[in-house]
């Protein structure tokens, strides 16, 4: 699996799920906006992890640095 995602691209990923966790831990929502939310947090979370998004593939999208160097 090659990754697909920058840095940049990951750290953004990390600061929506550092987001919903507050908002989560705050009770600023719950239920199944919370369900909803933490699903998406959780994917996010795993992906900038590893930095490889399946949701990328079928687009071709990348915003690895190396993939757009080799594009030069």
């Amino acid at each position: 699996m090659k990754r697909n995602m920058g840095t940049t691209d990951r750290i953004i990923r990390l600061i929506v799920v550092a987001i919903i966790a507050i908002l989560y831990f705050t009770g600023e929502i719950s239920g199944t906006a919370a369900i909803i939310l933490g699903v998406i947090a959780v994917a996010f979370l795993v992906t900038s992890l590893i930095g490889w998004c399946p949701s990328y593939l079928p687009f071709g999208i990348s915003t690895s640095k190396s993939d757009h160097d080799a594009l030069r």
